[in-house]
């Protein structure tokens, strides 16, 4: 990924106003109403600028409350930001998570301008692997195809043959109809796929360092200090963690979950902000949180998101030598229904 600092010239559209009430109504169950003011400047900047810029603001589950609610236009896991990505009309996209997801938006809208707020936004997946382990990989497992977890790098998804998110993981991997596979970076996810479908899976030792710090005795532990409560898990989590959850899934499955099945409690096993954007759309559900922050995820304030407004900063830009390849590998997934 490569950045550009150029600011864009803007054309103003007008601004008819922003309704804060309307806004804090449906976060007020999980941000003080003192809290919510402290924001109101920079939620009514942003709102002026997505029209000036014609801009939209892809939010991922992990975001905060005040970026998730307050003024995303589009938010959901890594394959419903990927598969909207498409069929997003404005002429800028602000990436509100880390930069391989700025970096799938560029690829799937080659003629936008994505920014990113944060070059911060990193990810430890997506540094774990590179296209030589790649590579090596192949010469080991000949004739195996690799499945790419999109927390990866443009340039490691133009080396693989297929991505995949934790919530189409399992349908991209029956979809290939062979024994075995690679499938980088994350060793957890894969173990866990590995189980679901049978499949033998060749892993890379990545990992997500949100979840790999969840371990068993958490759960226990939850589950002594609040009686039935039900327990979801990320399959990004350690196996073992898997194991002694009620149910694991992608944050979109989780929180299909908690709105089909409705648990009284609740304890989502994943990045502490998933918890909090559930819990403002399900007031009377008790959410228990065990947090664990992603420190990329979080670089992406209001103040950030204003900021790369204003200024045009931090585009995104994918190697044109690498683009084809790594769009290609995307588009397999995205057309496995």
């Amino acid at each position: 990924m490569t950045i550009t600092d150029t600011p864009h010239d803007a054309t103003t559209t007008g601004f008819d106003g922003y309704d804060h009430q309307a806004a804090y109504a449906r976060v007020r169950h999980v941000i003080p109403e003192v809290e919510w003011a402290i924001y109101e400047d920079d939620v009514t900047a942003i709102q002026r600028l997505k029209q000036e810029q014609d801009a939209v603001i892809l939010a991922h589950n992990y975001m905060t409350p005040e970026v998730f609610h307050g003024v995303a236009d589009i938010r959901g896991d890594s394959l419903a930001l990927a598969r909207e990505a498409q069929q997003v009309d404005a002429g800028t996209i602000v990436l509100a998570g880390v930069h391989f997801m700025a970096e799938t938006a560029k690829l799937l809208n080659p003629g936008k301008r994505v920014l990113l707020p944060d070059l911060r936004s990193g990810c430890s997946l997506a540094e774990s692997i590179t296209p030589q382990d790649i590579s090596e990989l192949r010469a080991q497992h000949p004739g195996a195809p690799v499945v790419t977890y999109v927390n990866t790098s443009a340039a490691v998804k133009a080396a693989s043959d297929i991505c995949c998110t934790s919530g189409n993981a399992v349908q991209i991997i029956r979809s290939l109809g062979v024994a075995k596979v690679i499938m980088i970076p994350d060793q957890y996810l894969a173990r866990n796929i590995a189980a679901q479908t049978g499949v033998e899976v060749v892993t890379h030792p990545g990992s997500c360092e949100v979840h790999e710090r969840f371990s068993p005795l958490d759960i226990v532990q939850i589950r002594e200090g609040h009686p039935g409560v039900t327990v979801l898990a990320h399959p990004e989590c350690p196996p073992e963690v898997v194991a002694e959850a009620d149910f694991a899934g992608s944050t979109a499955d989780m929180q299909h979950y908690v709105e089909d099945n409705r648990p009284a409690k609740v304890a989502l096993i994943t990045e502490c902000s998933m918890s909090d954007n559930v819990a403002a759309d399900h007031p009377d559900i008790e959410f228990i949180r065990p947090c664990n922050l992603c420190p990329h995820m979080k670089r992406n304030t209001l103040a950030a998101i204003r900021a790369t407004l204003e200024t045009g900063r931090h585009e995104v830009h994918v190697d044109a030598a690498t683009a084809p390849a790594a769009r290609a590998a995307i588009e397999a997934m995205l057309a496995v229904r």
